[in-house]
Parts: C-alpha cells; sequence; structure tokens
C-alpha cells in the first residue's frame, strides 16, 4: 500500500511534500478552463463537448460581380420582380440567381425558394431513371444543388429541403398553384416551349420574385420548339421585368471558353 501511494506521488521538492494536499498524477485529471477565449467558443462550459453551432460555421465566399452585366443583373434580382438572364454557359446567371434567393430567404424577405427546370436530357437517352420524384429530378437539378451547397451547410441544405423551405418543383406539376411569398429560379429555360413558360410566368404570386435563366443558343428542344427567345421580346417593355443579356466577356470560366463561343 505504501509503495502504490508513493508511486501516485509526482516529484516534489522537498518542502511541499509534506503538505496535507499533495499532487497527484491521476485523480482529478483535466479540466478544459471556462475562460479561456480558444475553448469557450467551441466547448461546453463543463463537458468538454464541441458547441453544435460552431460546426455549423463555415466559410462564406463574398459573391461581387466581374462584369457589368453581372452587377446588372444582380441589382435586377435586388429590384425587379421578374427578372431574365438570357446568355451563353459559364456566365453566373444561375449560380447569381441561387445566391440572391439564398440572401433573400436568410434576411426573412421570402418563405421559401422554389427551384425549377425543364427535365430535358441533351440529346442523349439513358433510359428511367429509379426512385421517387425527387431522385428522378436530382441529376437535372444538380447545377442547382451545386450552387445551393456553396451558400448552405449540408445540414441546413438538407433540413430546408425536408421541411419544405427549398421545393423542387417540377415544371409539368406547376399548373394551377400560385407561388406567393418565394424566390422562383427557374433554370434551362431554352428548353421550355412558349406554352410552358407562359404558364410558368402566370404562377408568380405576391411578394415573389422569378428569374429565369437560359441560353437560347443552346436548346435541347427541336428546332423551333423553344419560346424563350419570344417571350422575352414580349415582356420586355413591362415596367417590373428586367431582361439581362450576358456576352462572351461575362464568361468566368476558363478563357478558352469564351474563345470557343466565339467560333462555335
Amino acid at each position: 500500500m505504501g509503495k502504490r501511494s508513493s508511486a501516485r506521488r509526482l516529484n516534489q521538492p522537498q518542502s511541499t511534500r509534506g503538505s496535507e494536499t499533495p499532487l497527484y498524477a491521476i485523480d482529478g485529471g483535466w479540466h478544459p478552463d471556462q475562460n479561456n477565449p480558444y475553448t469557450s467558443q467551441t466547448r461546453g462550459p463543463s463537458t468538454g463537448r464541441t458547441d453544435p453551432n460552431a460546426r455549423e460555421q463555415r466559410y462564406l465566399k463574398t459573391v461581387k460581380p466581374r462584369s457589368a452585366n453581372q452587377a446588372r443583373l444582380m441589382a435586377a434580382l435586388e429590384e425587379k420582380t421578374l427578372v431574365m438572364a438570357l446568355g451563353p454557359a459559364g456566365t453566373g446567371k444561375t449560380y447569381l440567381a441561387v445566391c440572391k434567393a439564398v440572401e433573400a430567404l436568410q434576411a426573412g424577405s421570402i418563405a421559401r425558394i422554389v427551384l425549377a427546370r425543364p427535365a430535358v436530357d441533351a440529346g442523349e437517352q439513358i433510359g428511367f431513371l429509379p426512385g421517387g420524384l425527387e431522385d428522378k429530378l436530382a441529376p437535372f437539378l444538380r447545377p442547382l444543388y451545386d450552387a445551393l451547397s456553396d451558400r448552405l451547410s449540408p445540414k441546413q441544405l438538407r433540413s430546408m429541403l425536408c421541411e419544405g423551405v427549398i421545393e423542387i418543383a417540377p415544371i409539368g406539376f406547376m399548373r394551377g398553384r400560385t407561388l406567393n411569398n418565394s424566390f422562383v429560379v427557374i433554370d434551362e429555360a431554352q428548353n421550355c416551349t412558349y406554352t410552358q413558360l407562359k404558364m410558368l410566368l402566370t404562377r408568380l404570386g405576391w411578394n415573389s420574385t422569378m428569374a429565369i435563366t437560359g441560353d437560347p443558343a443552346q436548346s435541347d428542344l427541336l428546332p423551333g420548339l423553344s419560346g424563350l427567345t419570344d417571350i422575352a421580346a414580349n415582356i420586355e417593355p413591362m415596367e417590373d421585368v428586367e431582361i439581362v443579356r450576358m456576352q462572351g466577356q461575362d464568361v468566368v470560366r476558363h478563357p478558352l471558353v469564351a474563345e470557343m463561343l466565339d467560333v462555335l
């Protein structure tokens, strides 16, 4: 017993070995200091567990326009009710629309985000897709999910999708709906017919913003079926509508993309 007690004691100066409160190497253990600024922000007061709110903190890029047309598009998404962004691929049409939708949702200006995209493949038939409705639409909505994932944490995105705060709305099931207090993003609208776009535009409700993006030069429909160009020309004179036409100099992808767009 005497050997075990002596083994537990730390090597101390001769003056403290006979004190009433000797230091032990095992008893007690380490306890985080609650006043430590490096631990109090990420750990609980006494349990040492990680604060769940700190896990949701993540780096967010500041979205800034890189061209005059992008600046015009961002301003229009804040001021106008209906915005159409037309132009070549890589100009940030979809990304800027989704970013503004997330900003409006986080600011409390709207109650939900509605995302829609025509389920039209790029000329390659891969057969029937398994799963439910969301599983079947997931490959077509991947660009929208990527933009959302860049602005929201995975946990927030899953929660909002489950609660319906972010809604995936198939274009074929939109007829008869009224989208109030919403930010609606219609992506790849060049693959919508004139009738489909007319139906989508008339879904707009109170306190809502609708952004329609597309490239009229890259339609996957048969020639003459896309209604994006005609719809844009008909509604452009309206007061609360903004048509932003992107150009090759607005491409933010590899510089070779802008060069290829000039020759293809």
